[in-house]
């Protein structure tokens, strides 16, 4: 992919937005590559790079319905950001908006991967940029000299392109009025909005909608995907775990409900395979933490990974597995907490009776939700730290230590200032590491856990003549460790 030097500095970009001289920035294998994935519309190249068109000033996925351009007239770009920045503007065709992610262009810096995951979930818009430095643990000097070195653009320039992308997939596939498209783009004012339009995607607001939606009382959305995509696992791994009243599920669906610091909300994921995409229907009460809410989405289903880099990378392993399977994500929680609650509760019960424990939890303590009626009757959120740790939660059969374990971790949860910082779990009493891991692998999505000292594990590894040391598999153990619980067939995978 491309090199660490600035994509876009080195591509001409200028604040005028005119169209820069094509620039050597990826090798001549990767441009061969691309190529042959334009011309083929190779879907697992879906997100990976996108096409400008020099003829048109479009830019587009590799996957475009639309005639190929001339190769003479095209232009690659790691992302649709820098794509945009360029002063292509998206395709209305393709919607490179709704393209998957891809990790790749963001580089391996830290602290960059994890500033334009806070800025992709609304961090610019809920607060300035000291604080989005201050959570970083940077300076702001040194934050936007990281971003203009490996993006060639600020925070809040990178900030405003991905809040005119987002906008641009809600007037194209929603009823919403543009005011609310607006807000829940991050814009303050219409005005201003309407004018970004016009300036940087070089169509108003009325262009790109062309044609009005049927009013709903929700939105719906399209989320691709790289394939191959094992739902049919992801599925019947969730399922397993599901809670009465707050998720459901059935042979091409799973929804819950969530909430999201002041938001309350429920959706529902449709799976499209023949078009690597799920449609989503969702509810919310509160349109600007709308970003979050996707990317948290987009998080538990596991659709921005390059799938053919992972399994490419864990071949040799997956090779002795005789249960592997071809396309499996990880799948997530919609928090820290929520995964951290699920951990403690299924520590050495098995996953039938921590769903029976769960499932009590959440009728006691969940809330009701009151957003627009949910595909299941009553239908309740997650319980809150607050409520976990003002009860005595008496009606829970377990060990009262366990009982015990949950409310310590539920008042530290409740007062801690950093709830990814999942490894301080372990100064707290009855949490060990095990515990840490699993709610860092379903709860932040790493992808790199090796839960050595886990039953299911263990089990697999004796029926396999798979030898694995603890270096084995970096950076992608996540996956493998799902591989080996998938390769238990019917037993029990793990809670």
């Amino acid at each position: 992919m491309p090199k660490t030097a600035s994509y876009l500095a080195a591509s001409g970009y200028t604040e005028a937005n005119s169209l820069p001289e094509p620039v050597m920035v990826f090798s001549e294998t990767e441009l061969q590559i691309f190529q042959q994935a334009r011309l083929a519309r190779d879907a697992r190249f879906d997100g990976r790079f996108f096409v400008a068109v020099t003829s048109t000033g479009i830019f587009c996925r590799n996957i475009c319905p639309a005639p190929a351009p001339k190769e003479q007239h095209v232009r690659y770009y790691p992302s649709a950001v820098a794509a945009l920045a360029a002063g292509f503007r998206p395709c209305l065709r393709c919607r490179p908006d709704s393209a998957p992610g891809s990790a790749a262009w963001r580089g391996t810096n830290s602290t960059l991967t994890r500033a334009l995951r806070l800025i992709d979930e609304g961090a610019l818009q809920q607060g300035a940029m000291p604080a989005l430095a201050a959570r970083l643990g940077v300076s702001e000097r040194y934050l936007r000299q990281l971003f203009n070195r490996q993006l060639g653009l600020s925070p809040k320039r990178y900030a405003l392109l991905q809040q005119l992308l987002l906008a641009k997939q809600l007037l194209q596939s929603t009823a919403l009025p543009v005011t609310d498209v607006a807000l829940a783009s991050g814009f303050q004012s219409i005005r201003s909005f309407n004018a970004q339009c016009k300036q940087i995607l070089k169509l108003s607001p009325g262009e790109i909608r062309k044609r009005e939606l049927p009013a709903t009382s929700g939105i719906s959305l399209f989320l691709a995907y790289r394939p191959p995509f094992a739902w049919q696992q992801l599925r019947q791994f969730l399922q397993a775990r599901l809670l009465s009243g707050m998720e459901w599920a059935g042979n091409d669906y799973y929804g819950r409900t969530f909430t999201l610091r002041q938001a309350q909300g429920h959706f529902t994921l449709y799976h499209q395979p023949d078009l690597h995409r799920f449609r989503l229907q969702l509810e919310l009460d509160h349109w600007p933490v709308l970003p979050a809410v996707l990317q948290q989405i987009r998080r538990l289903f596991d659709l921005d990974v390059d799938i053919n880099q992972v399994e490419q990378h864990l071949a040799p392993q997956l090779a002795c597995l005789p249960g592997y399977c071809q396309g499996l994500r990880l799948p997530g929680l919609w928090s820290p907490f929520e995964a951290g609650v699920r951990a403690i509760l299924g520590q050495q019960v098995s996953v039938q009776a921590a769903r029976q424990l769960l499932n009590t939890l959440v009728k006691q303590l969940g809330e009701p939700c009151g957003v627009a009626a949910a595909m299941v009757e009553a239908p309740r959120f997650f319980p809150t730290a607050q409520a976990i740790a003002a009860s005595e939660l008496g009606f829970l059969k377990m060990p009262q230590a366990r009982r015990d374990t949950l409310r310590r971790f539920s008042e530290h949860m409740l007062h801690d200032t950093e709830p990814d910082n999942i490894d301080r779990w372990q100064q707290l009493k009855g949490i060990g590491p095990w515990t840490c891991q699993y709610a860092r692998m379903r709860g932040l999505g790493d992808p790199d856990i090796w839960l050595a000292g886990d039953a299911g594990i263990k089990n697999a590894l004796q029926q396999t003549e798979l030898a694995l040391t603890a270096e084995s598999g970096r950076p992608w153990r996540s996956y493998l460790t799902l591989q080996l619980w998938q390769s238990l067939a019917k037993q029990p995978l793990a809670e």
